[in-house]
């Protein structure tokens, strides 16, 4: 403090309520955060449980620790994606293809999207099912390489990847809240208990 003052002299005490108040915000320029920070801080903000891993095996370990704590060892996954289901045959889920009868879906996305912390999915993890259809837990891997800043880049890489068939069904998953925890914005919307397994691979 006391070089501070050196350099730019003491200031009144006014000066530093002027400094401390909020109309200082608009003269500042914008802060811009990495993608991958602003996904979170979002993400979070719309009630998703975020599990960051480093590498596979986190993956496994913190899906075994979400499978324990919620007491779901015993009971039936939805999984379409059989590649999916290959990727975590270590952890010996009992995967079914009845929506209604799945306790969780086990499932992956196209991007995740940092503006608004969504998840953009398509018919590729959904098949043609309604979000409604599906089960209220949601556990959802993906990779750092997917996060995108908005839903239009997410848009143009769903459709740069698949181009011989590009999927139908796209739609995102924003609100992760219950039932009783949702604002008049989630209103109409299916909110899911989702977890988020975030792989590192940039």
């Amino acid at each position: 403090m006391n070089l501070f003052k050196k350099i730019f002299g003491s200031k009144s005490k006014q000066s530093e309520k002027e400094i401390k108040s909020d109309d200082r915000g608009k003269y500042m320029p914008e802060l811009k955060l990495p993608i991958d920070e602003k996904f979170t801080i979002n993400f979070k903000a719309n009630g998703g449980k975020f599990l960051y891993c480093d590498d596979l095996n986190e993956v496994f370990l913190n899906f075994t620790k979400i499978i324990q704590e919620n007491s779901w060892e015993d009971k039936p996954a939805l999984v379409i994606d059989n590649n999916l289901l290959e990727k975590f045959k270590s952890c010996n889920i009992d995967a079914i293809k009845n929506s209604g009868q799945a306790t969780y879906f086990l499932t992956t996305c196209e991007n995740l999207i940092a503006t608004d912390g969504s998840l953009l999915i398509s018919s590729n993890q959904i098949a043609t099912k309604k979000l409604p259809e599906l089960p209220f837990n949601v556990i959802v891997f993906a990779t750092t390489s997917q996060i995108v800043d908005n839903i239009g880049e997410g848009l143009r890489g769903i459709k740069s990847k698949n181009k011989r068939h590009i999927p139908t069904n796209i739609t995102t998953i924003k609100h992760f809240k219950s039932g009783d925890e949702k604002d008049f914005l989630s209103y109409g919307s299916s909110a899911k208990n989702l977890y988020l397994l975030l792989l590192e691979d940039l």
